[in-house]
């Protein structure tokens, strides 16, 4: 191909190809449209865009009610907790109190090998429902006596809470766990 450079009266320099089309107006239509295949690649990103956008939206609601549920969850854990904190323990008291191994707990059990209490409790999770859509969760309330450097005059109690809730996921229900623990000291101070 030979390349034929032609000038015009106002100074212009137009390059043309020896087929006389001037050069990069090759294969273009002077209309100025787009063509079918550009039209329907640019359909196909903006659908990967807006998909991609939905998904990321649908994922972050998602994201917001599992972070309520583990926060309401996280609630009656602590409320187990602090139920235990205030109860009265006073072991030099004659007889012997202990009002942890009596809280409003449900199949409570006592294992005097490892002096450890169990029980549990089911309640709703403090979540916003309507009618019949609450969720339940369940409490696992440990209480264990352990005596200080093997010391059996300076006790205290592990008190352990686990609450189990599930939450729908795209493969199924699936169950969380939120775990609140804390040491309480007897009532009596004189030890």
């Amino acid at each position: 191909m030979q390349l034929k450079v032609k000038q015009s009266a106002a100074g212009l320099v137009f390059r043309y190809f020896a087929g006389g089309k001037p050069l990069g107006a090759r294969g273009r239509n002077r209309s100025g449209g787009f063509t079918l295949v550009e039209v329907l690649i640019s359909a196909a990103i903006m659908g990967l865009v807006f998909g991609t956008v939905i998904n990321c939206y649908i994922q972050s609601g998602q994201r917001l009610e599992w972070t309520g549920y583990s926060l309401a969850a996280q609630s009656m854990a602590t409320q187990v907790v602090e139920q235990a904190r205030a109860a009265n323990w006073d072991p030099t008291a004659v007889p012997p109190v202990n009002n942890l191994m009596t809280m409003n707990l449900m199949a409570t059990n006592y294992d005097s090998p490892t002096r450890t209490f169990t029980g549990y409790s089911v309640s709703v999770l403090d979540v916003p429902y309507s009618s019949t859509n609450y969720t339940l969760a369940t409490n696992f309330v440990t209480v264990q006596i352990i005596y200080v450097n093997g010391d059996p005059k300076v006790q205290m109690q592990f008190v352990q809470v686990n609450t189990v809730w599930p939450f729908y996921l795209r493969n199924g229900n699936a169950c969380f766990t939120n775990t609140v623990s804390t040491m309480v000291a007897p009532d009596d101070r004189q030890i």
